[in-house]
């Protein structure tokens, strides 16, 4: 009790703040890297390269299923069940948890890695990605060996609300992965003049160097706190008396939630590549070919964007997830409240400006990454919009689970997976390749609204202030792209946006203006201090907002 006194002990709203800051670091880093390689990567797969990047697409939304299979949703159970061992004090009982839990994922993920392997022709063929998908698909199963024990390492630092390890291992993997597909991409494509095909199956066996360099990172990281760890654990309470065993089935009960969970937005990726291409050929008269590079436009090029935005809202709920389980382990209910309506606040103060900004640069971004394309800009911005609840259904349902509502959070995505399915095949007979994005956007919708109402129940956090200040961010949000918009205006007499350097310029002047304007204004309304704590009041004051 006397630890809680101390004025050096952060508060749940620092804490969410500054785990938030790391995650953010670390999955934007990654995901930032992952879409500006899109940039070389493109250029050098030449006339193929539309057809390459569905392809490689196809090949990563099968391979998202079995990654979330092959971890069985363990790392977030095993964050959960280690911040509620941590927070009774129960640091040997964790302990427990992690080295069976890395024993178990190991075995685990040899026995996925070989049942993908070896049902890769069926899935190349079901998917509508042929024989060209099946070395994409065998070339990613060999990530899965290594994967689950390095997930697990992270999900036990997510435990103990130590999110800079996850943050930096993240960032080193995708370092790792892009320097390797871009070099092997080049060699292929530029030196040897190969196959495109060849090419993507080395960027995908790219994800395999990638894990290993996260896992090097992560044991650096183990090494570096085994003192603080095993402290902790020699004065830990030692009262519960749980056998292993015991406590890894409780675990894994756990984990089953999270895996179904943290499939949803790959679950609804691999309807579109199951059903587009087949529907379309039912009342179009596309090619093959043609159908593949519509499926590209508007599942692989927006992803590579979108899923940075997405990635805001996947930080916070990693974040919020411990915090959440700890509240409400210890019955705070107030604090569980008030970290409820704040995680919701951050959630707008974070992906509002962030979706409406990219929507506003759609174009520029859209020739920077790809090429100049009416079609593809104005998918990107749907995409934006759908990535808005894409964003807050990872976020809530995070929440709900951290809440120990795992049924109620499985029940509502289910529900909204049947509503996807059910508008899925109207929705591309009527609007075609926007059709299976606005099904998307409309089945998360459901699923978001009930997941918010039932945290409203439970937890009855102040309803009013989380409206009213999303509303203020909302208003924020209207100024900058108004400020951003004027910029653009004047950026357009001078700069071509059908030029891929000339674009570049346009995003950095536009998204910096924006940017700017929107924290200063954060800042200024005294919003980002009520949001993010000291940190928002140190920067207030160096500079100079009064």
């Amino acid at each position: 009790m006397e630890k809680k006194a101390q004025p050096t002990e952060l508060t749940n709203e620092e804490r969410m703040a500054r785990g938030s800051a790391w995650m953010t670091v670390g999955n934007i880093g990654s995901r930032l890297l992952g879409a500006i390689y899109i940039l070389p990567w493109y250029a050098w797969m030449g006339e193929n390269a539309k057809a390459a990047n569905a392809l490689f697409n196809m090949g990563y939304n099968i391979y998202a299923l079995f990654l979330m299979i092959s971890t069985a949703g363990i790392p977030a159970a095993i964050a959960k069940q280690t911040a509620h061992y941590n927070s009774l004090n129960e640091y040997s009982t964790s302990r427990k948890l992690f080295i069976r839990a890395l024993q178990v994922m190991g075995i685990f993920g040899l026995i996925t890695a070989g049942i993908m392997y070896l049902l890769a022709p069926f899935l190349a063929e079901a998917s509508g990605g042929g024989a060209e998908l099946v070395p994409t698909m065998r070339s990613l199963s060999v990530a899965i060996l290594v994967f689950p024990c390095m997930s697990v390492i992270r999900g036990y630092f997510q435990g103990f609300k130590d999110m800079r390890p996850f943050a930096i291992s993240q960032i080193a993997e995708q370092v790792a992965r892009v320097a390797y597909m871009l070099l092997a991409t080049f060699i292929i494509m530029k030196v040897m003049k190969g196959e495109y095909t060849q090419a993507v199956t080395q960027s995908t066996f790219a994800a395999f160097i990638g894990v290993l360099a996260s896992f090097a990172v992560l044991g650096y990281f183990l090494k570096k706190e085994k003192v603080r760890m095993d402290t902790l654990v020699e004065y830990s309470e030692k009262e519960a008396k749980i056998h292993t065993k015991e406590l890894l089935l409780d675990t894994i009960k756990e984990a089953i939630p999270f895996i179904i969970i943290g499939s949803g937005i790959t679950i609804f990726k691999l309807v579109d590549q199951f059903t587009f291409i087949r529907v379309m050929q039912q009342f179009t008269e596309y090619s093959s070919q043609q159908l593949k590079d519509l499926f590209s436009i508007f599942s692989a090029n927006p992803d590579k964007l979108t899923m940075v935005v997405i990635g805001l809202a996947t930080s916070m709920s990693l974040t919020g997830l411990p915090l959440i389980t700890e509240a409400k382990t210890v019955g705070d209910h107030r604090g569980l409240a008030k970290l409820i309506s704040n995680n919701l606040q951050l959630f707008s103060f974070v992906m509002l400006p962030a979706s409406f900004g990219m929507m506003l640069l759609a174009y520029p971004l859209n020739t920077l990454f790809y090429e100049p394309d009416a079609l593809g800009t104005k998918v990107l911005i749907q995409a934006c919009i759908t990535g808005l609840f894409l964003g807050l259904f990872m976020m809530t349902s995070s929440m709900l689970q951290g809440l120990y509502e795992n049924g109620a959070a499985i029940k509502y995505f289910v529900l909204g997976l049947l509503l996807k399915l059910i508008l899925q095949y109207p929705a591309i007979r009527i609007l075609e390749v926007y059709g299976p994005m606005v099904a998307t956007m409309i089945g998360f919708s459901l699923t978001c609204y009930l997941n918010l109402r039932k945290m409203y129940k439970i937890a009855r956090f102040n309803y009013p202030l989380t409206l009213r200040r999303t509303v203020l961010i909302l208003l924020l949000t209207f100024v900058m792209l108004i400020i951003a918009f004027i910029t653009r205006q004047v950026a357009d007499l001078f700069l071509n946006t059908d030029s891929k350097s000339q674009s570049f310029i346009m995003i950095l002047l536009v998204a910096g203006t924006g940017g700017f304007s929107y924290v200063f204004m954060a800042l200024k309304v005294r919003l980002a201090d009520k949001l993010l704590g000291p940190s928002a009041i140190k920067m207030r004051k160096k500079l100079r907002i009064k």
